[in-house]
């Protein structure tokens, strides 16, 4: 870890006392000078640092830059030598993670940027991702997982990422099926997952999941307006709220084929009870979502009574007032 790395480091971990020039030279075994020109590169870098005559450096409350630096400091020991690649704007960082892909990395290696110029959503959808405002990365796993299970990765995932908000923001999100993430009925954030696969064995060798958070985003173009909103949390920032859904994440992943989540996921669920909307095999369907089984798929009664089982696709909650007739125009696909 170079200097300017080691600290920031020292400041993300004492944000909440100011910390003289001496004792930063003192622990990083370098001289004040070099420490007050690390303080200048990185207030260059755009992180806000209060300079306090004759006392010190603290990082203020409210900087919240990412860096890999401050998210290593919240996170578990077990991962902390985990690469994380962070980039400013960077097209796409599940694009990024399939080119680190080809060159051979790691498990558990992390795609992160602090904006993306063209985000990818589920079915080709563009996912708005302004910069310094959300949380958009990539984690690239290498689980040896049974093709038949791989359902339950997103599963998992929304799950960890619910717990993460949850220990770092003190706020509760809930999940709309398959794995969008929901505050107060408007979607904050989504799963993108996308795997490799062998065919002759059955099972899943490497899986890209990316993860997008609006958490301070102010303004959205007008067609997310009224289905989108930032979690905007009083409590932690970017980075202790990367570092926990890495935290959750890769816990959760270590156990995946227990799914001993799937309770959790279905107390959080929006969906369960509802009357929804869905197309499969082209044709527009309505049913109600019952239950959610074993390996994290829905359940749905039909009209006649018949249920039927949805692997993976999207669904949307039927609205009085909107009509199976108008319902193409939500864009809702199955794939089935």
């Amino acid at each position: 870890m170079i200097l300017k790395e080691e600290l920031l480091s020292i400041l993300e971990q004492n944000r909440h006392q100011v910390m003289s020039g001496q004792l930063l030279a003192n622990q990083l075994n370098v001289s004040r000078t070099a420490i007050w020109k690390c303080i200048t590169a990185l207030k260059e870098d755009g992180y806000e640092i209060n300079t306090i005559q004759n006392k010190g450096y603290q990082l203020h409350k409210s900087c919240d830059v990412l860096s890999v630096a401050g998210i290593k400091s919240h996170l578990k020991s077990c991962y902390q030598s985990n690469d994380i690649f962070l980039h400013q704007i960077i097209p796409s960082t599940n694009e990024e993670a399939k080119r680190l892909l080809t060159l051979g990395v790691k498990h558990q290696t992390v795609v992160l940027a602090e904006g993306q110029s063209a985000g990818k959503g589920r079915f080709g959808r563009a996912f708005y991702s302004p910069a310094r405002s959300g949380i958009y990365m990539t984690l690239i796993l290498h689980p040896n997982l049974q093709l038949k299970s791989s359902v339950l990765l997103s599963t998992a995932v929304s799950v960890a990422i619910c717990r993460a908000i949850e220990v770092v923001c003190g706020i509760q999100t809930q999940i709309k099926w398959v794995n969008d993430i929901y505050l107060n009925e408007k979607k904050v954030g989504g799963i993108l997952t996308e795997a490799v696969t062998d065919f002759e064995s059955g099972r899943v060798e490497s899986v890209m999941i990316g993860i997008g958070l609006n958490v301070s985003t102010d303004i959205f173009p007008k067609e997310l307006e009224e289905i989108a909103t930032s979690i905007k949390p009083k409590l932690g920032t970017r980075n202790q709220l990367v570092a926990e859904i890495l935290n959750q994440v890769f816990k959760i992943c270590e156990n995946l084929e227990s799914a001993n989540f799937l309770e959790e996921y279905k107390e959080r669920s929006t969906v369960l009870g509802e009357d929804i909307y869905f197309i499969q095999n082209g044709v527009k369907q309505v049913g109600k979502a019952i239950e959610i089984d074993h390996e994290g798929a829905l359940m749905v009664k039909l009209p006649d009574s018949t249920i039927i089982r949805l692997n993976s696709g999207e669904i949307t909650i039927r609205k009085s007032g909107i009509g199976i007739e108008s319902f193409e125009k939500v864009g809702i696909q199955i794939d089935s």
